[in-house]
């Protein structure tokens, strides 16, 4: 029994719609601009894009590869490249932490989005002169963190449980478009405000002597990997649900390129945002020059900027900004919950019905766990799973991709694909590239990180 009972992707659209939106997300939209703003802005830029480049689009084509050579959940995917009880012991291993890693960045993905939820509808209330509804809509308190965390895993858990087709492919290729002309709008108006062009050269215009700091460096590739989804297992999942004669390498580049355009969006609207914003009068940096309020940026900076248009202007840019957030949110948490939820109707006689509600609910009582000891927990979780497991796990992929897959199984799939010449130089250099440089370069940053 395979993961395919589930069913597969109808079209390539909406495979690229759907893993497209399991890459752009939250990381996205509030992690980019967020790391660029305190990085450097466009040396951050500069180096994130090398990154993607030189290590995000490999990597999630491995991911990918493994994915559909296996036609199963991660851990079994994983142990299939094996030659040997060892290895195939090691595999399934590496498979099954990336299972739990994207069950654990579920539960602050769920408490963060339903942030997102909250203040979406915060600018409704205050329209309908409900203040003090307004007020706990926007502060941060443990009732509203535990209300809209419950409710934004009720939104995915109504996709998953609906399918491949009918749930994940059907509403990614709805909200997807959604999420991009929301951007685009949000970018064209922003650059229209006073103070837009000073955010704008801060975006663009790298200093390069930021662009060896290890701060840089290192928060780049986490988000790399984090926007990406690589090393949560969600594109080997994804890539079970694809058809064999797929060409990997022409649909992990429109993901990738989809992705990244989102990113550059998102901060081509936020970081000159923070500009108009400071132009009406908000702080947004210290005397030092460093970023006030970071983790919150979007939380303090943006609503500010919102109250400083006036008028009805206000509530709608603030109403349409959070549901972009929350489409963002919703379209990632999709393809994470995926990720174990399809491990358990393979491995058991549970329904995908049942299965996704036991795994909803799961994510419920750790996500409230965490709501409970905020102060402790979210932090540490964030780390932990997108800092250390993401890139351990992505370093595991690419060594058995790279040294355990047997050479030959691996070129049989290559040689498989629709309109692929196996010979040619990229399909010749991939494997080499994925079997000493991705692993290099990981270990690279992995280090940086420890130290």
């Amino acid at each position: 029994m395979s993961v395919n009972t589930s069913g597969q992707f109808s079209s390539r659209i909406g495979f690229i719609m759907a893993a497209a939106g399991s890459a752009v997300g939250v990381g996205n939209i509030w992690g980019f601009p967020t790391q660029a703003a305190t990085y450097g802005g466009g040396a951050f830029l500069l180096v994130y894009a090398l990154l993607i480049v030189l290590l995000g689009y490999p990597m999630l084509m491995a991911e990918l590869m493994v994915g559909r050579h296996g036609q199963t959940n991660p851990a079994d995917s994983m142990a299939k490249l094996g030659s040997n009880a060892l290895s195939r012991k090691i595999g399934k291993a590496i498979g099954f932490v990336s299972i739990i890693t994207a069950t654990l960045i579920c539960t602050f993905y769920s408490i963060l989005s339903g942030w997102f939820v909250s203040f979406a509808l915060a600018p409704v209330a205050e329209l309908t002169q409900q203040q003090s509804l307004s007020a706990w809509l926007t502060k941060f308190s443990v009732s509203r963190n535990l209300v809209f965390t419950l409710v934004f895993i009720a939104l995915v858990i109504l996709v998953i449980r609906q399918g491949v087709q009918q749930g994940i492919e059907r509403w990614s290729k709805r909200l997807m478009p959604l999420l991009l002309i929301m951007l685009i709008a949000g970018a064209m108006y922003i650059l229209s405000q006073p103070g837009a062009i000073e955010g704008l050269k801060a975006l663009l215009v790298p200093d390069f002597t930021m662009v060896f700091h290890t701060d840089v460096l290192v928060s780049a590739l986490g988000q790399t990997f984090f926007s990406l989804s690589v090393g949560t297992g969600a594109m080997m999942v994804y890539g079970a649900y694809l058809n064999k004669q797929e060409n990997l390498a022409k649909l992990t580049a429109y993901v990738t390129l989809t992705d990244t355009s989102v990113a550059f969006l998102a901060a081509l609207m936020i970081i000159p945002a923070m500009y108009v914003a400071q132009h009406n009068g908000v702080q947004i940096f210290a005397e030092d020059g460093s970023l006030l309020n970071s983790d919150t940026l979007v939380f303090t900076v943006l609503p500010a900027l919102f109250d400083s248009i006036g008028g009805y202007s206000q509530y709608i840019l603030a109403i349409v900004f959070f549901a972009l957030m929350t489409i963002a949110g919703l379209t990632s948490a999709i393809s994470i919950v995926e990720v174990p939820t399809s491990y358990i109707v393979e491995k058991s006689t549970i329904s995908r019905n049942k299965a996704t509600l036991l795994v909803g609910g799961v994510i419920a009582i750790l996500a409230s766990l965490i709501v409970f000891n905020f102060a402790s927990l979210f932090g540490f979780i964030i780390t932990m799973t997108t800092e250390r497991a993401q890139p351990l796990i992505a370093l595991g992929i690419a060594v058995f991709v790279g040294w355990v897959w047997h050479r030959n199984d691996l070129l049989k799939d290559i040689a498989n694909q629709e309109g692929v010449d196996a010979d040619s130089l990229f399909w010749r250099v991939w494997p080499v590239y994925v079997k000493f440089i991705c692993p290099l370069l990981i270990i690279v940053i992995i280090m940086q990180l420890v130290n």
